[in-house]
């Protein structure tokens, strides 16, 4: 399995404050669905972080997302490890595949793949 990019999910109510903010800092806006926004380096595109109110349809909003190469090989392998599933993988509207599991640190983390 390959890890393609790790994004921080910043909870706020600020989030238009926040692009404006990071955007000192050269990060630009390359999504955003209302609910998260997220902003990226032009330089190097894999540095991004994320800005959201809430998450559309799951029951929590996770700290951290994780895309990988192969979303059900890692749905798999945490399963078989016990870890906690906080949200069922799921094919998502916005063209994502993802699921959610608990961290040892009681971190909620976003792992997704893009279809």
């Amino acid at each position: 399995m390959v890890v393609r990019r790790v994004v921080p999910n910043v909870h706020t109510n600020a989030v238009h404050e926040s692009r404006e903010f990071y955007g000192l800092l050269g990060f630009e806006e390359v999504m955003d669905h209302g609910w998260i926004m997220t902003l990226a380096s032009p330089a190097a595109p894999q540095a991004q972080v994320s800005f959201m109110t809430h998450d559309e349809t799951a029951p929590v909003a996770p700290d951290l997302s994780i895309e990988v190469d192969d979303v059900d090989a890692a749905y798999a392998a945490i399963r078989e490890s016990g870890a906690e599933i906080v949200y069922p993988l799921q094919d998502e509207k916005w063209g994502v595949r993802r699921f959610f599991v608990r961290d040892p640190n009681g971190q909620v983390v976003n792992v997704l793949g893009h279809r």
